[in-house]
């Protein structure tokens, strides 16, 4: 799945909390793919479009940290597509309040079902 871009208001400091900033998501995801490549039915697969929805209704939830929220991200993509089998999750803050001149921010993790 490509970088996915949202504005959220993510952040440990209430100043984050009230105006926001920009957000950078990158999953990928291992799924079977065995019925997809011989059905072309988007049932047998993992659509772009739902699972670009799931990671956008956890992204508009405020939380002080972005561990949290990749979290709630992984959570969620487990409950709604059984097909998934490991996730690998880049969540990214821009320009971050950290007193240093630096592009992005974040945390990478993996979760296996």
């Amino acid at each position: 799945m490509p970088e996915l871009r949202f504005f959220a208001y993510h952040g440990a400091k209430s100043q984050e909390r009230l105006t926001g900033a920009f957000f950078y998501v990158t999953a990928e995801i291992d799924t079977d793919s065995t019925r997809a490549l011989s059905s072309d039915k988007l049932n047998d697969t993992v659509s772009y479009g739902a699972l670009y929805r799931c990671i956008k209704k956890e992204m508009a939830i405020p939380s002080d940290l972005l561990e949290h929220v990749a979290g709630r991200i992984v959570e969620r993509i487990f409950a709604e597509f059984p097909l998934v089998k490991c996730i690998r999750l880049r969540l990214m803050k821009e320009n971050p309040p950290m007193g240093a001149d630096c592009r992005q921010a974040g945390i990478e993790i993996e979760a296996e079902r």
